[in-house]
């Protein structure tokens, strides 16, 4: 095959047309082809290695690893296709083995301590929360010994998350915060800098939707503006839902809608777009935002940045979860209200990263290139060893950065997230890419037992991140922060 024919499969998993497949939006690339980046794949197309006779061949290329599974920017589309394949390689022999030894080993137990089973050793528990301790500890085993993806989880796995969602009962350190961003939110004129300091570590939830107005530039410091300010933007937002949304059927604009249409239902968390009101708000937010934006217009990835603002502006009005609440039931001027803050919110965020999103998304790119760099410093064994499977770092990398990890991480490390990029200076558009180094390196130990191309694209687009919450976000960002400290203001440290 031509080096020309590789390349126009690179990145297809078949050249067949199917219903809701992807489509370049505003030229767009989704992830961009870099010719530099992938020269050595593409030379490699042309002069197909000699086979080894009696061994096995495994995928060393991403060619191959793409034939037989995922991409890197799918989630969830081939899971039956990679539970059968590891259904596929079990050896029966081995599993056998390992359930005789299990059962030997428990008899050894039961005898030497002389005594009949446990109600545990049953399957059977005294009180509800060592069932629930159980059931968590047997998901997060399956979580890790299967390539899939996670089922939705609630925004509030543990008490220990009250910060994300949820209002459990605070201790005595959670009150003494929540007073002290309450007073400085009580002001006349708020001090941004003492309240991005207070931010840092996370922001509680009863004052989390104005503390992101106000870091995000949104809502002004001084008290007696926001309430016009909130009131004249609001009202633009909507100006611009009377002058444009009718436009979407056009034929210069249908294209870009019909891909907001289909990706809004592939969005995380999905409980969210199920309901027909907020799947009409999603739409309208994406759509104006793409034809105020002409540079970049909607390219897939911004569609799961409104959700974390979403969520947020959803508490202003609701007490529970919003998993159990139907959005769609709220009064009609508070979901105006959540729209207009989001969309505005939103394009405050994307006004920081827009080179992502523009022609070839260069923005992903030079930091993709950055990451790699600084992981070759930080974890000289992690970087090696992915070079020797020949892992390419934008191929799993990509995702990272066009979605900010929210598709790595559950919704509530997400929001935990995003209230320390708020309070950062440049949190999306530099400190993620420490975040992202931290996140990579914090996985060393699963990365260095996997022994081929297949098992380690798998682990890096499964990573167990299903049981974080609060406190692996906090070690994550510590950690990233450290990183930032070395080499943010020395950047000829981590070039080779």
């Amino acid at each position: 095959m031509s080096s020309d024919g590789n390349k126009k499969q690179f990145w297809k998993r078949n050249a067949a047309k199917v219903p809701g497949s992807i489509q370049h939006v505003y030229g767009a690339q989704h992830p961009p082809f870099d010719p530099l980046l992938h020269a050595n794949l593409i030379k490699a197309g042309n002069k197909p290695p000699p086979a080894t006779p009696g061994k096995p061949k495994k995928a060393t290329t991403f060619q191959e690893f793409e034939s037989i599974t995922s991409d890197a920017w799918d989630v969830g589309d081939d899971d039956d296709e990679l539970l059968a394949m590891a259904a596929q390689n079990l050896n029966i022999e081995v599993v056998m083995e390992t359930a005789n030894k299990v059962k030997k080993h428990m008899r050894q137990q039961l005898r030497k301590e002389d005594r009949p089973p446990t109600l545990k050793g049953l399957g059977l528990y005294q009180n509800v929360s060592e069932c629930n301790a159980a059931g968590e500890h047997a998901a997060l085993h399956r979580q890790r010994s299967l390539p899939h993806r996670p089922p939705v989880i609630p925004l509030v796995a543990r008490m220990a998350d009250q910060n994300t969602s949820g209002t459990p009962a605070m201790t005595e350190r959670e009150a003494s915060r929540l007073d002290k961003f309450k007073q400085l939110l009580a002001g006349p004129n708020t001090d941004l800098d003492e309240l991005r300091k207070l931010s840092w570590s996370g922001i509680p939830r009863q004052v989390r939707p104005i503390t992101w107005k106000l870091l995000s530039g949104y809502l002004p410091a001084n008290a007696e503006r926001r309430e016009s300010v909130l009131q004249r933007k609001r009202q633009e937002y909507f100006g611009f839902i009377q002058q444009y949304y009718d436009s979407r059927n056009d034929e210069h604009h249908q294209d870009t809608y019909r891909q907001i249409h289909i990706d809004i239902p592939r969005m995380n968390p999905d409980f969210l777009v199920l309901e027909p009101k907020v799947t009409e708000i999603f739409e309208r937010i994406l759509f104006i935002w793409a034809i105020r934006h002409p540079a970049s217009g909607y390219v897939q990835g911004i569609n799961d940045l409104v959700t974390p603002f979403f969520v947020v502006y959803v508490f202003e009005y609701i007490e529970e979860e919003v998993e159990n609440f139907d959005v769609s039931s709220l009064q009609e001027e508070a979901l105006r209200n959540i729209e207009a803050d989001s969309f505005w919110c939103m394009s405050k965020l994307l006004d920081g990263i827009q080179d992502n999103y523009t022609f070839a998304q260069p923005g992903i790119q030079r930091k993709v290139k950055a990451l790699e760099e600084l992981v070759s410093r930080i974890d000289e064994s992690v970087h090696r060893h992915m070079q020797h499977y020949e892992v390419e770092y934008l191929q799993f990398a990509f995702r990272w950065m066009n979605n900010l990890l929210m598709r790595e991480l559950p919704l509530r490390c997400t929001i935990r997230l995003w209230d320390t990029y708020q309070a950062e200076p440049e949190g999306f558009s530099h400190f993620h890419l420490y975040v992202c180094a931290a996140f990579l390196v914090r996985w060393r130990k699963e990365i260095l037992e996997e022994k081929d191309f297949q098992g380690l694209m798998i682990l890096l687009q499964n990573l167990p991140t299903m049981h974080w919450g609060n406190e692996e976000v906090s070690v994550l960002l510590a950690e990233a922060y450290r990183l930032k400290f070395a080499f943010a203001d020395a950047p000829n440290h981590y070039k080779r």
